[in-house]
């Protein structure tokens, strides 16, 4: 007997927050609703309950496999590799595919006891909007000025580093998040500073969130899960001048002590107008 994840299924909406909440990877969508994978990947912890937007996410105590985080971390660990493979082209996995694992190399001390069986389900199942990308700089798509209207210009690269940038979307065992230096975005700075490619996005892996329209409880707990699991360097905040989005460095700043790590976190604003008003 144990406590574990009960996902209702009649109030599940297919949102998929609880995936990207649980660092186990317990979590995945089958035919448009969340469900465990496998008891032996969910701790019970409950990480994911507060997410939910839905309310139907809950713990409930029954007979159930102990969590086996070796084995976890496989499914994980397959679970990334494949979405990566499915983005790039390179397996099809339509939704239903296993992965074959070698046992022995899972139960490496005993204590598996062929929990994970011979396969593990892959993680294709996700919306491809979840699934974790890396970008080669000499791989990234040049801009197509084909339309009369639109003309070259300066400084238009695109500096992503990785895939999603939506803080509700972002898995915080990426590998873009690996040691990385971060930026912080409200969703509106994009479009209202014409630099933001060259001066903030360069060089930095980046996150986008909006403190007016976003829950700020799981947008704290999310940021804060990727500062404990990654080695990262510094956080660069960037937000606009009106008061809901000068909420976002406030946020920012308590991911990182809810953290326990010591991140430099530098404040940037951008006013309506295109410029930069402080930093």
């Amino acid at each position: 007997m144990r406590k574990i994840i009960k996902i209702d299924q009649q109030l599940c909406n297919g949102c998929g927050d609880c995936i990207t909440a649980c660092a186990e990877g317990a979590i995945e969508l089958h035919e448009g609703k969340a469900r465990v994978v496998s008891d032996s990947f969910c701790d019970g912890l409950g990480a994911c309950l507060a997410i939910c937007p839905q309310g139907a996410l809950r713990i409930e105590e029954r007979e159930a496999s102990p969590f086996d985080e070796v084995a976890a971390r496989v499914h994980k660990s397959l679970a990334q590799n494949n979405g990566q493979m499915d983005q790039a082209g390179g397996a099809d996995t339509g939704g239903t595919d296993t992965v074959g694992v070698d046992r022995d190399a899972v139960d490496t001390n005993g204590a598996n006891r062929g929990a994970v069986g011979t396969a593990v389900r892959t993680s294709s199942s996700l919306s491809p909007c979840m699934l974790p990308i890396s970008f080669r700089r000499d791989q990234m798509p040049q801009a197509d000025f084909s339309r009369e209207k639109i003309k070259p210009g300066q400084d238009l690269a695109n500096e992503l580093c990785g895939w999603p940038i939506q803080m509700r979307l972002a898995r915080p065992w990426a590998p873009y998040l690996k040691g990385a230096r971060l930026l912080v975005a409200g969703d509106c700075t994009a479009f209202a500073y014409p630099a933001i490619q060259q001066e903030f996005i360069k060089g930095r892996a980046v996150l986008v969130g909006c403190p007016k329209l976003d829950e700020t409880e799981p947008f704290v707990e999310k940021l804060a899960e990727i500062i404990r699991q990654n080695e990262i360097q510094d956080i660069a905040v960037l937000h606009m001048t009106v008061p809901c989005c000068s909420q976002l460095a406030r946020l920012v700043k308590k991911a990182v002590q809810q953290s326990g790590k010591e991140v430099p976190v530098m404040s940037y604003v951008v006013g309506i107008d295109g410029r930069l008003v402080e930093g």
